[in-house]
C-alpha cells in the first residue's frame, strides 16, 4: 500500500486523511475570528467598512504586536465605538498556557491550549550561557504548525496520535508572543520544527512569517522552515514565498534522515510517494528560484543510519550543489526502541562528511532530561 497518493498536482491523500495544498490551510472555527489573524489588507477592509480612517489599522497592529495588549478595551487611543465594534466581531487571544516544564540546560517546553481544546507544543532553546553564568543573549523558539501530524515518522512523537487540523497564522505567531510573555525573554530565532508538517499548511506558515518579520522584527534569515518532504510542494513554497513575502530569505530545512530511498522509507512511511532523487531535484529547483541554499536534517539513529558507509553515501547524494547537512543525535521517546548513537559514532559520521567536502554541523541536543522530543509533552498531558 502506498500511504501517500497524488490525485492531481495540489491534492493527495493519506490513509483516512485527505489534504488539498491550497484548501487545507484553513479550518472552520466555532468562535469569533482572531484579530491577530487579520492581514493588514484585511484589517484595512474591515475599517473601511466601518467608516474608520486607515491609520486606525496601524494603531491596532501596534497594540497587538508591540504593546501586547491583553484586551480590545485596552486599546485606549481607539474610539469606544470602534472598540465595541471590534469586540462584536473578533476575539483576541488565540491560545492559552496549559503547562510548562524546564530542563537542566535551561530549555523550556510549553504546552499551549487552543480555543477548541486541542494542544500544541513549543520549545524555547537558549544558546549556551555566556561567561560568568549570565543570561544567554540568543534564544530559539521551536514552533508547531499543525495539531498532530499525518506523516507518522517512526522516530517522532508528534504523529503517534495522527493529524487533527492546521494551525492558523495567529496560532503560530501567538506561540512566540506567549513564550516571550511566560519567559520574560525576547525570542531571536524561529524554527518550524515543532508538531506538524509546515508545507501542508504553507499559506498560514508564510503569513505567520510575515507577521514575525514585519510586526515582531524577527528577520527572515533567523527563521527556518523544516519539511519531511511533500511531493510538488517545494516549487509551490518558492512561488508562494516570492508572492507573499516578496522574497524567500528564510532557511529551508529538508528532513532526509537516510542516505537512500530504501532506508528512508523504513523511517518515513510517506517517503514511498516521493523518490529520493525527485526530492533532491525539487531542492535544486528551490535553490534556483530563491537563491537560498537548502539545509538537510539528518537524525542519527544508533546502529541504523549512523555508519561511515551511510555518511559516504549521503555525501554522494547531496554533494554538487549549495547545501548544508545538520546532524541531530536522536532524542529518545518512550514508544520507540531507537537508540541514541555514541559520541564516537557521531564524530566519525561528521568527519566522513567533512572529508568529502560537505558543509556539516552538529546540533546540540537540548532538554534530554525533560523529554523535549517533539510531541512528548502533549501525549503525556492527554494520557488518561
Amino acid at each position: 500500500e502506498i500511504p501517500c497518493q497524488w490525485r492531481r498536482q495540489d491534492r493527495f491523500t493519506f490513509p483516512n486523511q485527505k489534504f488539498d495544498l491550497r484548501a487545507s490551510n484553513s479550518y472552520t472555527s466555532v468562535v469569533k475570528p482572531s484579530l491577530f489573524n487579520q492581514t493588514p489588507e484585511e484589517l484595512s477592509a474591515v475599517l473601511n467598512d466601518l467608516g474608520e480612517p486607515s491609520y486606525r489599522g496601524e494603531q491596532i497592529l501596534d497594540w497587538l504586536w508591540r504593546k501586547r495588549t491583553s484586551s480590545i478595551d485596552g486599546m485606549s487611543n481607539l474610539p469606544a465605538r470602534l472598540r465595541d465594534q471590534l469586540k462584536a466581531s473578533f476575539s483576541l487571544q488565540s491560545l492559552t498556557h496549559a503547562h510548562a516544564q524546564g530542563s537542566a540546560d535551561s530549555t523550556r517546553k510549553f504546552l499551549f491550549r487552543l480555543h477548541d481544546g486541542r494542544y500544541v507544543e513549543t520549545v524555547l532553546i537558549p544558546a549556551s550561557p555566556a561567561l560568568y553564568g549570565e543570561r544567554s543573549d540568543r534564544r530559539t523558539l521551536c514552533v508547531s504548525s499543525q495539531v498532530g501530524c499525518a506523516f507518522g515518522c517512526k522516530f517522532c512523537a508528534s504523529g503517534l496520535d495522527g493529524f487533527t487540523r492546521n494551525l492558523s497564522a495567529d496560532e503560530i505567531a501567538g506561540q512566540v508572543l506567549l513564550a516571550e510573555e511566560l519567559s520574560s525573554e525576547k525570542v531571536n530565532n524561529i524554527v518550524f520544527m515543532g508538531m506538524g508538517e509546515p508545507l501542508l499548511n504553507s499559506e498560514a506558515v508564510l503569513e505567520s512569517i510575515r507577521c514575525l518579520n514585519d510586526d515582531l522584527g524577527i528577520g527572515q534569515r533567523r527563521i527556518t522552515v523544516s519539511t519531511v518532504g511533500v511531493p510538488k510542494t517545494l516549487p509551490l513554497l518558492a512561488e508562494l514565498a516570492m508572492q507573499r513575502l516578496g522574497r524567500a530569505q528564510f532557511t529551508l530545512a529538508v528532513s532526509l534522515h537516510a542516505p537512500n530511498q530504501k532506508l528512508r522509507e523504513e523511517l518515513i512511511p510517506t517517503a514511498h510517494a516521493y523518490p529520493y532523487e525527485a526530492l533532491l531535484d525539487d531542492c535544486r529547483h528551490y535553490l534556483d528560484v530563491t537563491g537560498r541554499r537548502v539545509s538537510f536534517e539528518y537524525i542519527l539513529l544508533g546502529e541504523l543510519n549512523d555508519q561511515p558507509e551511510h555518511a559516504a553515501e549521503l555525501a554522494d547524494r547531496v554533494g554538487g550543489f549549495q547545501s548544508h547537512v545538520n546532524l541531530i543525535a536522536y532524542n529518545p521517546i518512550e514508544e520507540e526502541e531507537f537508540k541514541r548513537p555514541t559520541p564516537q559514532r557521531i564524530d566519525a559520521f561528521r568527519r566522513v562528511l567533512e572529508r568529502r567536502g560537505v558543509a556539516v554541523s552538529l546540533r546540540a541536543s537540548r532538554g534530554l532530561d525533560q523529554n523535549a522530543a517533539c510531541g512528548q509533552l502533549r501525549r503525556q498531558h492527554l494520557k488518561p
